[in-house]
């Protein structure tokens, strides 16, 4: 793949909201995250032209994450404001994963707006985390990604979220209709066994994958494979690394993934979703190598992804 950027900026939507992770002494530290607002800060610092179009509060919560984005060079003009709180994502980390509690009434943080007119000054549009299934966010989320898969390159993390707070039945459903609408999808394979539970995440992949998509599955330690138009399948290992903390490294390897369609333009300058495989070894590589920088840090924070970092 060559180092030509996008010929035109990413678009992210979705939530930034505050992750409250226990320190060793068991106090909650806050850090800005949101799988969303995580992407876009590490697409930024990977070197990709990128706006969010969230919404932040009017809290120090809503300053932290301002501050993180436009230091990472995100552009916030799509980004809405509001004088509500921010949410928080209670994080309570287990050998077996992060559960998450969250806190989301009547927050800034999922008042979003469709934003169909903008659509054009876009190569590619990422859609994903809480906000496709929180309302109001989610109608929102919904009809621009339905005009983002009529005109540019739409990017699907369906992030599958479980609380008290969220519909089960109704928040697979859109996450679901998401991924059929998707020209990229990227999932876990936790994500995938529990949108379409009937078969193994594998196969669920390849009937995507058969209907013109290119899906990428991570499997964690695992590694990750994608899944070709052609029936072609690419696997690459997890790059190894001494696991500091697990919050965010998915949102890390979208970035890297994202950054790798940036530099094939064939694929981010329309939605053509045909690549050889050498090209999806080479995106699948800069996802692990991002999701690797971040599980050696605490936070979801993708401060440490820059072009050329390596992790230690």
């Amino acid at each position: 793949m060559s180092n030509a950027r996008v010929p035109g900026p990413v678009l992210v939507m979705g939530e930034a909201l505050t992750d409250l992770v226990p320190d060793r002494d068991g106090s909650l530290l806050p850090h800005p995250g949101g799988a969303p607002a995580n992407v876009a800060a590490g697409l930024a610092r990977l070197g990709v032209r990128t706006a969010f179009a969230g919404v932040l509060g009017g809290d120090a919560f809503a300053l932290a994450h301002e501050k993180r984005l436009s230091a990472a060079g995100v552009e916030l003009d799509l980004c809405g404001r509001s004088a509500r709180p921010t949410a928080l994502a209670v994080a309570s980390p287990t050998p077996a994963g992060t559960r998450y509690d969250f806190h989301l009434h009547d927050t800034a943080t999922f008042r979003l707006t469709p934003q169909v007119m903008e659509l054009e000054r876009f190569s590619a549009v990422y859609v994903g985390g809480l906000a496709a299934v929180v309302h109001p966010a989610a109608d929102a989320v919904a009809e621009t990604a339905c005009a983002a898969a009529d005109s540019t390159l739409l990017v699907v993390d369906p992030n599958v979220r479980e609380d008290r707070t969220v519909d089960p039945a109704a928040g697979l459903s859109r996450l679901r209709d998401l991924c059929t609408l998707a020209h990229v999808v990227k999932a876990s394979d936790e994500d995938v066994q529990t949108l379409w539970p009937e078969s193994m995440p594998d196969a669920s992949c390849r009937r995507l994958a058969d209907r013109g998509r290119l899906v990428v599955l991570t499997r964690g330690l695992r590694g990750s494979t994608a899944f070709l138009p052609s029936g072609v399948e690419i696997s690459v290992p997890a790059v190894p690394v001494t696991v500091v903390n697990t919050i965010g490294a998915g949102d890390a390897f979208m970035a890297g993934l994202l950054a790798g369609l940036a530099a094939h333009t064939g694929v981010a300058g329309g939605q053509s979703t045909d690549i050889t495989a050498a090209q999806a070894q080479d995106l699948l590589e800069g996802g692990a190598r991002a999701a690797a920088l971040v599980c050696a840090q605490s936070g979801s924070d993708a401060s440490l992804l820059t072009l050329g970092a390596k992790p230690a």
